[in-house]
């Protein structure tokens, strides 16, 4: 399926910038003839080509409308700042931001897509993208940069393939559609609890009352 075959060839950030909520819908508009091929700042010119050589069309320069180029980021949290608002948590594509309610959340760097949707909803400007140095997926050593010199996890960037992404930010959707039915059959199962024929008959003394009173 062509929509397949374009989805594979893009970045899987989901950051959203090409106009689209993810990846996935932009590849569908690519092969609907719905969007070009150089909406997505993430893939950059080499990602351009591999649509272009694909769909046997001629590149073109990236759209800088939708974002310029820029090197693989991830984001950082600084804890001194966080005050545990789960915003950041609720916006992450690939669950890549843990933390609690009220607690100090923190980025697993070896998961983070650099997508910055962690950014805007964050309410104290905690959240800072810092662009990854040599591929190194390492502590932020409070500089701009990630430093290997600095290596206190050992990552394996194998996972930050698009094939991997795409699988972080799938599951993630999975949750969230579990997550759901759960709320959904608990309000269904509340619900039923409820005798309507009660339920109305008080609103409707309530409603009487009301107006014997302004009568009054």
């Amino acid at each position: 399926m062509l929509t397949e075959k374009i989805n594979s060839l893009l970045p899987q950030t989901q950051c959203g910038k090409c106009g689209f909520a993810g990846c996935k819908p932009y590849a569908e508009a690519i092969a609907e003839g719905l969007a070009d091929i150089n909406q997505c700042p993430p893939g950059n010119d080499k990602g351009i080509q591999k649509l272009a050589n694909l769909l046997g069309v001629k590149p073109k320069p990236l759209n800088t409308a939708h974002g310029s180029p820029k090197p693989e980021s991830i984001a950082f949290i600084d804890e001194e700042i966080c005050i545990g608002c789960t915003f950041c948590i609720q916006a992450c594509p690939v669950d890549a931001i843990v933390g609690a309610p009220k607690k100090l959340h923190t980025v697993i760097y070896s998961e983070c897509t650099g997508c910055e949707l962690c950014v805007a909803p964050c309410p104290v400007d905690c959240i800072i993208i810092k662009p990854v140095k040599n591929n190194s997926r390492d502590r932020i050593n409070g500089t701009s940069r990630i430093s290997n010199k600095d290596i206190k996890f050992t990552n394996n960037l194998k996972k930050r393939t698009p094939n991997y992404l795409r699988m972080r930010y799938e599951r993630r959707l999975e949750r969230l559609e579990r997550e759901r039915k759960i709320l959904s059959k608990k309000f269904i199962k509340q619900t039923k609890k409820i005798n309507l024929s009660s339920y109305i008959a008080t609103i409707k003394s309530k409603k009487n009352t009301k107006q014997d009173n302004k009568i009054k």
